[in-house]
């Protein structure tokens, strides 16, 4: 899917609610992928996915809440519009300050909702165009290893190689390879251009 046609990702556990909604959200032309649980979603979910997500706050199992903070700590979170069949303000307010897109309470209108779902998809990919290379970043750093990781926080930490080695116990050309397949991967040709990059994508290196 990747950053091709954005998806409207609708998650609920009320199968009823799934279909209403994907049926709406299909009528006005929104192209949707329906969820009946919070840990399904993340599961197979393609982070590059540009869109927004219909979550329901109050599911078994992972909350709304969760997700929120689950897409947040990716480092590209789609926008998101809470589904709740209640008022409850601190909720309200600890999501809308996460950076939730909407709230809306259930029964949901059908206006209000494509209208949310409209000005949501909308930001975006205003977000995503105007940080392409940032999205770019954060997508090529969860492809590297985990030893790969480890040596791209001790590099942008200022660690010399022979210092990464004696701290992760491994030799010396070992972490040469390590640090050339990194520094590959993130498309970068320099130190400072990567130290530039890290910092916008807000990684903490190691001490």
């Amino acid at each position: 899917m990747g950053q091709g046609e954005p998806t409207v990702f609708v998650v609920d556990d009320d199968h009823s609610v799934l279909r209403s909604l994907q049926r709406l959200l299909r009528s006005a032309g929104w192209a949707t992928e329906a969820y009946d649980s919070a840990e399904e979603f993340l599961r197979v979910r393609d982070p590059a996915a540009s869109g927004c997500v219909i979550l329901d706050l109050a599911m078994p199992g992972l909350d709304g809440l969760d997700v929120q903070e689950r897409l947040i700590d990716e480092g590209m979170p789609l926008p998101i519009i809470f589904l709740t069949g209640r008022s409850d303000p601190p909720t309200i307010v600890r999501a809308m300050r996460a950076g939730a897109a909407n709230f809306l309470t259930k029964p949901i209108d059908g206006e209000q909702l494509l209208a949310s779902v409209a000005e949501a998809v909308q930001a975006d990919l205003a977000f995503r165009r105007d940080n392409a290379d940032l999205i770019d970043g954060r997508q090529r750093l969860a492809t590297l290893t985990a030893r790969e990781r480890q040596v791209l926080d001790r590099v942008v930490a200022g660690r010399l190689n022979k210092q990464t080695a004696d701290e992760l116990g491994t030799a010396l050309k070992t972490i040469k390879v390590h640090r050339a397949r990194m520094m590959s991967k993130m498309n970068v040709k320099s130190l400072a251009q990567l130290a530039r990059l890290v910092e916008r994508m807000g990684v903490l290196p190691v001490h």
